[in-house]
């Protein structure tokens, strides 16, 4: 369990929660899914000291409960708010905190088996910023350590500004787990990409369909997940609208740029979202121009066989009529029946192959 007070342009961290109330600032309390677990009774006593207030018994529900999608909820006295990250567990590997029966993703190249998602809980209190995180949440100590240096000298010279309320901090956690799924895009389009290559080739075989069918679902299932997302940060906003109005200048400022923030993250999740349906379209654009390709390579070589068989037919005519078993026959007994016959096929054979190649049956097809 991580412990931060900031206030002032200052961070302090501590790893217990905090006996007493904070005179200035706010305080977040960012701990694992089993941390929140073992812990529950003293993360409610904690609460109830700092804010005279308790999590709902079904919110806390909300929060242990590892396959929950992307939803808002909110109190007469704080907001709640579940945000799917990616996971950055290795895909072999179950989350223990996943159920028996969970999915596990074993085939497709590795940018399909990093599509793998767990929920990360925010409780939002005026002065306290309760999180709910996985194991392995690298967002969490990522910006725990940005947050850390944005609070030294150089830090507050250059200008860097710490969140202002716990509302901001917990838009700037959600702003960076959106980012995990916006830099996904450049590997999920070079696939795609790589795919299209290999399905358009005229003279290779394509066999890795269970991969594109996997991409397919995989891409089905973020849309999904970034669907609920969109919802959810979409009903936060619109909760924004409800607070009460502010007093002072600076808090009406610091309220406008929360909507701003708030607006760019659902801008950011949009924008996935339009990536994932391109994503979705290319790959059955690309199907659909495979399988164009190979029934126009099977036409040319019908036409082809076809046009070879026509300029043969006259032959086996010919043939045909000298193999019958009649006594009296032309150029039968003649020494120089053979080579008019031959002479005969021959150009048969040449005036065939001229007609069909000024009619282009045997033309060939330009790759």
């Amino acid at each position: 369990m991580r412990v931060f007070h900031i206030a002032a342009g200052k961070v302090a961290e501590s790893d217990h929660l905090p006996g007493e109330p904070a005179g200035t600032g706010f305080v977040w309390i960012a701990c694992t899914r089993a941390e929140f677990e073992g812990g529950q009774a003293q993360i409610q006593a904690a609460l109830q000291m700092l804010t005279a207030h308790q999590l709902v018994d079904l919110h806390v529900l909300d929060l242990l409960n590892p396959q929950l999608p992307s939803h808002y909820d909110y109190t007469s006295t704080y907001d709640m708010l579940v945000f799917r990250r990616l996971a950055t567990r290795h895909a072999d590997a179950l989350d223990a905190e996943s159920p028996p029966g969970a999915r596990k993703r074993q085939s497709g190249p590795p940018v399909l088996r990093r599509i793998d998602t767990s929920p990360v809980g925010f409780a939002v209190f005026d002065q306290l910023l309760l999180t709910v995180h996985p194991a392995d949440c690298s967002v969490r100590d990522a910006y725990a350590l940005r947050l850390l240096n944005a609070s030294s000298t150089a830090s507050r010279a250059a200008g860097v500004k710490l969140p202002s309320s716990p509302a901001d901090l917990m838009l700037r956690l959600v702003n960076s787990m959106v980012d995990g799924y916006l830099e996904l895009r450049r590997e999920l389009t070079r696939q795609m990409d790589h795919w299209q290559a290999e399905l358009l080739k005229p003279n290779t075989r394509f066999n890795n369909w269970n991969s594109v069918l996997d991409a397919r679902l995989s891409l089905h299932e973020l849309d999904g997940i970034c669907e609920d997302q969109r919802s959810a940060v979409q009903e936060w906003i619109d909760s924004i609208e409800t607070w009460p109005g502010t007093d002072t200048p600076a808090s009406q400022r610091d309220r406008e740029l929360l909507k701003v923030r708030s607006r760019d993250v659902l801008e950011h999740i949009e924008r996935v979202v339009h990536h994932v349906r391109r994503m979705e379209q290319s790959a059955e654009t690309a199907v659909q121009m495979h399988f164009s390709a190979q029934s126009n390579r099977t036409n040319d070589i019908m036409r082809t066989l076809t046009a070879l068989t026509a300029v043969f037919l006259p032959l086996n005519l010919i043939t045909g009529f000298f193999g019958m078993n009649f006594e009296f026959m032309p150029m039968i007994h003649n020494s120089d029946g053979l080579w008019w016959a031959v002479g005969l096929m021959l150009s048969l054979v040449l005036a065939v192959v001229v007609v069909f190649w000024r009619k282009r049956y045997l033309a060939r097809t330009g790759r």
